[in-house]
């Protein structure tokens, strides 16, 4: 897949979303790991190397169409040490279907050595490789992501997954480690899935991730929880990792409703 995408940029503010971004849900709709990480990964880079994004809050307003897509960046709070931006994302005719807002602190060195939280799952190389459950033959995100299982299993509504992009985020573009966070976090509510994706759907209309540090490296570790009740609503709240330990979280609200 060497030179695939999710997205080809066509002008300053304009992404044509290609078929590895295809999700679970439709087939003329995209997963939300994708269209969030563009939009973040664009955010980032309104604040340059010298802040850090700690807290990205993502509403998917109405699926996300596979095609054409306009973004509108802007700042919410441009502050010396604290920024906040707003990036709203518009389909091809212009109707309003994704918001991100960001929150970016100033990093600065401070004269302490904090000791990082262990690794307290297994590693990427010691996990089992598997396919989501929604994998075909064809174009779509399962294929453009690797998947390896440290713990559990799919069904299981708690486990440990780690993920790796197999194609880049925009073509010509080597992804940020912002951009390879997005792209994963969105999965929480699959990995850690408790009902049957051919009975039920479980989509989540929103994703915040907060990250006390970036991550390191190509993998994504996600230890996952999902807990719902009988009124259609849950939440999937998701343990963020690299290869070196955790790096934050993420948390979905569940919109879950029977096919």
């Amino acid at each position: 897949m060497n030179g695939e995408a999710f997205f080809r940029q066509l002008d300053d503010d304009v992404f044509d979303a290609t078929q590895w971004t295809r999700g679970p849900w439709s087939p003329k709709h995209q997963h939300g790991g994708p269209p969030s990480a563009l939009v973040a990964g664009r955010l980032q880079e309104m604040v340059g190397d010298s802040f850090r994004v700690v807290r990205a809050s993502i509403e998917i307003v109405r699926p996300v169409p596979i095609g054409k897509l306009r973004l509108e960046c802007s700042f919410r709070r441009d502050g010396r040490a604290v920024k906040a931006m707003v990036g709203r994302l518009f389909d091809g005719d212009g109707k309003l279907i994704l918001v991100a807002e960001a929150l970016a602190l100033a990093a600065v060195k401070l004269d302490v050595n904090p000791e990082r939280p262990a690794l307290d799952e297994l590693p990427p190389a010691d996990s089992s490789p598997a396919q989501f459950p929604f994998y075909d033959s064809e174009p779509g995100y399962p294929g453009a992501m690797e998947l390896r299982f440290a713990r559990g299993k799919f069904g299981d509504g708690d486990a440990m997954a780690w993920m790796r992009m197999r194609v880049s985020l925009l073509e010509g573009a080597v992804p940020s480690p912002l951009e390879r966070v997005l792209v994963a976090a969105d999965c929480g509510n699959g990995i850690s899935q408790r009902l049957s994706l051919l009975e039920y759907t479980f989509m989540n209309p929103d994703l915040t991730v907060t990250l006390h540090r970036p991550s390191e490296g190509e993998w994504i570790g996600l230890s996952a929880r999902t807990d719902f009740q009988d009124n259609g609503i849950g939440i999937a709240d998701t343990r963020l990792y690299d290869e070196h330990g955790p790096i934050g979280r993420g948390v979905q609200t569940l919109l879950i409703r029977k096919r």
